[in-house]
């Protein structure tokens, strides 16, 4: 299993850093999770090949981790030849249905309708889909009403996605030994809330998960000029990864 963190941004525009987008590639499966602004042309940007993903998931229904999913679907139809036949599911909370029918009215075309099929599954809260090669199970997080997190698993291999969220005592005990752990890190502890996460949340939900590895996504400009690490290393001693654009990690069975 192969870990890349595409976009490791937020709304805050940035010169090094795209929206949220995260692709776990196992077999012949490739999964992306989230797709905010940029995604799409920073995964031309890496190499990666955009026109082989299978699945998309998406955590929540804010910009930052959605606006590129109409721009993917389109790269799909007018940006290659020939066009898309392959299927694709699309992954995400009650309600993506809806969130990609609005998509479409917004832009005066039927993203469901573009010449391939197109499965949407909706997860709620402790649901499960086999995505291909993966198992995508779903974790409520809290940051919106509709807010998820994502354990992906093949065989032995886990990878939890938190998404954005604030601190959570059950979703640390369900992110419990994954060999990476990829969290928000979004806020320094002057600009705490309960919606996302800071240094400091990120060194307690480390501390008590104990991931293989905790890799960190999702940097307002505020907190990259924190001592992220040196925080971190007061309550974890494990493998710490400040993600950037194009970072990657191979997830071998045991």
């Amino acid at each position: 299993m192969r870990l890349t963190t595409v976009g490791t941004g937020n709304a805050a525009p940035s010169p090094r850093r795209v929206n949220a987008g995260h692709l776990v590639e196992a077999g012949q499966t490739r999964l992306l999770m989230d797709c905010g602004s940029g995604v799409v042309h920073r995964m031309a940007t890496l190499g990666i090949d955009w026109r082989a993903i299978t699945h998309v998931a998406i955590t929540h229904f804010h910009y930052d981790h959605t606006l590129d999913v109409p721009t993917l679907f389109y790269a799909w139809v007018y940006g290659v030849l020939p066009r898309r036949a392959e299927p694709v599911t699309l992954i995400g909370p009650p309600g993506t249905e809806a969130l990609v029918q609005q998509m479409g009215a917004l832009v005066a075309d039927d993203l469901c309708a573009k010449g391939f099929p197109v499965a949407i599954r909706e997860l709620a809260h402790g649901s499960a889909v086999e995505a291909g090669d993966l198992r995508v199970e779903a974790h409520k997080v809290p940051h919106t009403a509709e807010s998820i997190a994502y354990s992906v698993t093949q065989g032995g291999r886990r990878v939890v996605y938190t998404g954005d969220t604030g601190p959570d005592p059950a979703f640390r005990a369900w992110a419990a030994g994954a060999d990476v752990l990829l969290s928000e890190c979004s806020l320094p502890r002057s600009m705490a809330m309960p919606t996302h996460m800071t240094p400091e949340d990120c060194a307690e939900l480390a501390a008590e998960a104990r991931p293989g590895v905790l890799a960190l996504t999702h940097f307002y400009p505020p907190v990259e000029g924190e001592d992220i690490r040196g925080i971190i290393a007061s309550r974890f001693d494990g493998p710490v990864v400040l993600a950037e654009d194009g970072w990657f990690t191979e997830i071998e069975d045991g």
